[in-house]
């Protein structure tokens, strides 16, 4: 599995119905500052990743995605996958699936 998907491979996954994780691992500053999510996302603070990692499904596909797709996204991909969690993140994050035509809610 690759560690990355593109806003567009995210949007036939949420359109094929298979069941899927997504989490926004925005800092919360970020997170705050924008007032928009992708649909059924849930916010899970990145400083917190040990506290919350543990309870994450290993038999999931989880999409995580922060502001650009960089350090954060990252750094966090690495730790998941490391625990066993089959986790990518959206390439260019929630600024590349908006510029994408992504759907967008507010939070």
């Amino acid at each position: 599995m690759n560690r990355t998907l593109s806003p567009d491979d995210l949007k036939k996954l949420l359109a094929s119905r298979k069941p899927l994780l997504v989490l926004d691992v925005r800092r919360r500053s970020d997170y705050d500052t924008d007032g928009q999510k992708i649909p059924g996302a849930a916010w899970l603070d990145p400083e917190r990743l040990s506290q919350w990692s543990t309870a994450l499904p290993l038999d999931r596909d989880i999409v995580i995605y922060c502001v650009r797709g960089g350090s954060v996204s990252n750094s966090v991909v690495d730790q998941l996958r490391a625990k066993g969690v089959k986790a990518r993140f959206i390439e260019g994050g929630i600024e590349a699936w908006k510029q994408a035509g992504g759907e967008t809610v507010p939070k």
